[in-house]
């Protein structure tokens, strides 16, 4: 098992609670993101940057991710191509994103997408709060000692 991050969007809070289970469970962690990034020092943690660009960094996940892996995104794209791959996405409030449901998550961001390209809808999701951070941490959690077991 690895864990890829989505890191060009990840809210820091989210990539500290990231580290500490990383250390914990010995599983390793890969930020992907188009700027540089601090992480702590471990030989479980690394950031890879790459060239700036339209979807470069998910491009680069794909392109590593395998069956097992966890992906961590708000990306809906991003994480209908890692369900295909095997591996599983979770987004930063602690929602999984599976075979079952990715579909529907699509088309509901098509969705919004057109609405708000009309001036239809306007902002964005509320800012993450404690409550998303607990369900994140729960969520990472169960993953990571389902796969330890």
């Amino acid at each position: 098992m690895h864990i890829w991050v989505d890191a060009d969007a990840c809210p820091a809070p989210i990539k500290e609670i990231l580290f500490r289970a990383a250390e914990r469970v010995g599983v390793p962690l890969t930020l992907v993101a188009n700027h540089a990034l601090r992480t702590p020092r471990s030989p479980l943690i690394r950031a890879v940057q790459v060239p700036g660009g339209f979807d470069v960094a998910d491009r680069k996940i794909v392109e590593q991710v395998q069956a097992g892996d966890v992906v961590v995104t708000a990306d809906i794209p991003l994480a209908a191509d890692v369900v295909r791959n095997g591996a599983v996405a979770l987004n930063p409030r602690g929602q999984l994103y599976t075979e079952a449901n990715i579909r529907e998550r699509l088309a509901m961001r098509d969705l919004m997408e057109s609405l708000r390209s009309a001036g239809e809808v306007t902002g964005g999701p509320a800012a993450l709060g404690p409550k998303d951070r607990q369900a994140f941490a729960n969520q990472l959690d169960r993953l990571l000692t389902g796969s330890t077991r």
